[in-house]
């Protein structure tokens, strides 16, 4: 069997590779591996399942729910939630494990199923390898009374919001805020928690319909944010994508601020308050060279580690480090959450802005943005990325002619069919001609043969 798990779940098209079917059996895998193997004392395991908005979360709910309950698991269902509340939820009832049902920043026709464990914490590959070995075993059947129940988490949006609320380190009385829900998960909860805790909002992408999702709004569409914030004259945006673990922003003057810059912000704040452990921020091989180059001079190290919130979480765990993230905007605070929050994140940014009385557009000076370029080249064998001569040979002449004015990655996606190219360098015009050559010679070195 192919890998089934990418870099954060199992995620595809709804109805093609995500069927009911096999989310029934991924639940019914995980019921053991995360449940009974996990539960000492006999006790019947429990569970938190969460989704996003879109359309076929019903039926994988229901399939999920199923899949559990038919293996002897109780199971709360907290309805619609953001990833982030579900990770809350999970250690907050004290439940054994969770699963999310999202497709996060992807478009509609597309989700995904997450498992977290104990704790709301995401699982290393030994856990995922677990539940893929799983789907080939004999399915436990108990009967009777030992079958799993369903029920309803009535309070679990509830309890989120408290949780936001009192992480606050003032209300945010004063400022506007722009919030861009993206039709999805944070559609109930992100207008609520900022509302009360004290912002002048003004709401768009917030009418979630089961299609919607991510269409023309969120993280992935920052354009209707910048011209509803310079609409509204209000002091910044804040974009959550589906499932509302990642958080954009944007300035008074509608410029966009990336994750590296919300880090680089968020870093300087916690080192200046005496809360960023042993002054170090946890970031991936993407973030943008500005960021070190901003960080080093502010006296705070950088811990890179691979592409994805769960190898953040693992280096933050590592080094008990309290701030990690992604150029993205998957931004961790491990003082408040287990993994990426957008929600939670726009809160802390706001607040920075309310407590300084400074811009978001000059805080975020701190760090210059060098130019970046990236290039997604499809149809290639991404695997074969990193052992093939000719791809690496370009890539350490590429490197060579850059020097330390700038930097070449090339990346197999962990989530899409693609091999990424980015380069970064001084001007972007070099940073442009520099990936478009990469990209040429990976599309001409690693084409996959067409299908007969």
């Amino acid at each position: 069997m192919t890998r089934l798990f990418g870099t954060d779940g199992v995620r595809g098209l709804a109805n093609g590779l995500i069927t009911a079917e096999l989310s029934l059996e991924l639940a019914q895998a995980a019921a053991v591996v995360l449940g009974h193997r996990a539960v000492e004392g006999g006790r019947r395991p429990t569970a938190v399942i969460a989704r996003d908005p879109r359309i076929s979360g019903d039926f994988i709910a229901a399939a999920v729910g199923a899949g559990l309950a038919s293996c002897g698991v109780d199971v709360y269902d907290a309805g619609v939630l953001p990833t982030p509340a579900a990770a809350y939820l999970v250690a907050d009832l004290d439940a054994d494990f969770g699963v999310m049902i999202s497709a996060s920043h992807n478009e509609a026709p597309d989700n995904g199923i997450k498992f977290l464990a104990r704790g709301g914490k995401k699982l290393d590959d030994a856990l995922e390898k677990a539940i893929e070995a799983e789907l080939k075993e004999p399915r436990l059947r108990p009967v009777g009374g030992d079958v799993g129940r369903i029920q309803r988490f009535a309070d679990a949006e509830d309890r989120y919001i408290v949780h936001l609320l009192q992480t606050l380190p003032h209300r945010l009385d004063g400022i506007k805020v722009v919030l861009d829900c993206a039709h999805g998960a944070a559609s109930g909860c992100s207008p609520e928690v900022f509302a009360n805790a004290g912002a002048d909002i003004v709401v768009i992408g917030a009418d979630p319909d089961g299609n919607n999702i991510n269409d023309g709004y969120g993280s992935t569409h920052l354009e209707k944010l910048q011209a509803a914030v310079l609409e509204n004259g209000a002091h910044l945006g804040i974009a959550h994508d589906g499932d509302a673990d990642r958080c954009l922003a944007v300035d008074h003057e509608g410029t966009v601020v990336d994750g590296d810059q919300i880090m680089a912000v968020m870093a300087v704040a916690m080192k200046d308050a005496g809360k960023l452990v042993e002054d170090t921020l946890v970031a991936t091989v993407m973030s943008n060279l500005g960021l070190k180059i901003a960080l080093r001079n502010a006296g705070i190290i950088i811990k890179e580690t691979a592409v994805g919130d769960r190898y953040v979480l693992e280096g933050m765990r590592d080094g008990g480090f309290s701030l990690g993230g992604e150029q993205s905007g998957h931004v961790i605070f491990a003082q408040y959450a287990t993994t990426g929050d957008g929600v939670l994140t726009g809160l802390q940014l706001a607040a920075q802005v309310a407590g300084t009385g400074r811009s978001l557009k000059d805080l975020a000076g701190v760090m210059t943005k060098l130019p970046q370029v990236l290039i997604n080249v499809r149809g290639v064998d991404r695997a074969a990325v990193n052992s093939d001569e000719g791809v690496q040979a370009a890539v350490r002449t590429a490197q060579g002619v850059l020097g330390e004015t700038g930097r070449v990655l090339l990346r197999p996606s962990g989530t899409e069919p693609v091999v990424r190219v980015m380069v970064e360098a001084a001007d972007m015009e070099t940073a442009q001609r520099i990936a478009d050559e990469l990209a040429a010679i990976v599309e001409d070195r690693l084409a996959l043969e067409p299908v007969a």
